[in-house]
């Protein structure tokens, strides 16, 4: 028992001095970089199961791979030999695709490799006396390794890389990133809390003069089980920062930055999602984004900006779930996930 506590406490110090080599490291990256995040598209889900709920949950120990990407602490071996298929049709005609496979590592471990591909559709050029100049396309591409571990029955740790491809017309630029999360779960109570240090790095090679900020983040969550096959989340994210400014229409037409109050602000970093999941076969769940509906105020929202809905079920070794979101009044969003166990095939 004593060589347990010695191998756990060694293991909890290297994941504590890795974070303390990073952060002064990545701090120093941060305000030496110059100009506006660049790489926003980060924090857009690659689960339905996550679109579903709100967009953003760093706390739920839900079956699904892709959760890798909210918090590198939620997958483990329970993961092992998954793969998964995912699309989106984002709103402007943008196309999102996703392939992500995961293994076990060990009885306490588990790794993940995946890749994202971002196309926003086809732009028309112009030179600035407005001279056509052909058509052009604006994509990402985003490579991904996972890897996670349990410290003790309770506690687990993951951190995911992330390299960055980014080409919009002629211009390219490359970066690199990395999470590292925590997750603790309490089977008795069936609360789980989840914490995540998202998008720490830096861009690598510009697209022109000045390199472009990662929206870093730091995110944390509480899933708690409420009554049999419910439970509800609540995810607190870019605290960072307390002001999240947005903008309206002013009654001239004009569009104009507003100062949310105290109780704005709050609700801006929050994310409320409930799911009902009566067997771990099948689950719907409903996410309510305030920052979504109030950052559409000036974009034609409408009664179902910032709620989402989503569901999914399993039969045997195959797995599908689909994710319903409605912005604003010109654009619905839609994502389907398609997953493999392999394990339950032999």
């Amino acid at each position: 028992m004593k060589l347990r506590h010695q191998t756990l406490w060694s293991q909890i110090s290297r994941y504590l001095l890795l974070l303390l080599l990073i952060l002064p490291q990545i701090s120093t990256k941060l305000y030496a970089q110059g100009g506006n995040t660049a790489y926003d598209f980060l924090n857009i889900p690659s689960s339905s199961y996550v679109y579903g709920i709100g967009g953003a949950n760093v706390s739920t120990l839900h079956t699904d791979l892709d959760l890798a990407s909210q918090n590198p602490a939620l997958i483990g071996p329970e993961n092992d030999k998954e793969f998964k298929l995912g699309y989106m049709h984002y709103y402007s005609g943008g196309n999102f695709g996703s392939v992500r496979y995961g293994m076990a590592a060990g009885e306490r471990g588990a790794w993940a490799a995946g890749i994202r591909y971002l196309n926003y559709g086809s732009f028309k050029g112009y030179e600035t006396d407005g001279t056509y100049i052909g058509d052009f396309t604006a994509q990402d591409i985003i490579l991904e390794g996972t890897y996670s571990h349990d410290f003790t029955y309770r506690l687990r740790g993951g951190i995911n890389v992330k390299m960055v491809y980014s080409a919009y017309e002629q211009y390219s630029a490359f970066a690199m990133a990395a999470d590292l999360g925590l997750c603790y779960y309490d089977d008795d109570h069936e609360i789980s809390l989840g914490f995540v240090l998202k998008n720490m790095g830096g861009q690598l090679k510009r697209f022109e003069e000045h390199y472009d900020r990662m929206p870093f983040d730091v995110q944390i969550g509480l899933t708690k089980g409420i009554k049999e096959s419910f439970s509800f989340s609540i995810t607190a994210w870019h605290l960072t920062k307390w002001r999240l400014p947005y903008y309206v229409h002013e009654d001239g037409g004009e569009v104009k930055e507003t100062n949310s109050g105290f109780f704005r602000n709050l609700f801006r970093h929050l994310v409320f999602g409930i799911e009902y999941s009566p067997s771990d076969r099948f689950y719907l769940d409903l996410g309510y984004n305030y920052k979504t509906a109030s950052d559409m105020a000036a974009y034609q929202r409408n009664f179902f900006s910032g709620f989402s809905i989503g569901g999914g079920f399993k039969v045997r070794a195959l797995s599908a779930g689909v994710a319903f979101a409605m912005p604003h009044k010109g654009a619905a969003t839609v994502m389907l996930n398609l997953g493999l166990d392999i394990t339950e095939l032999f």
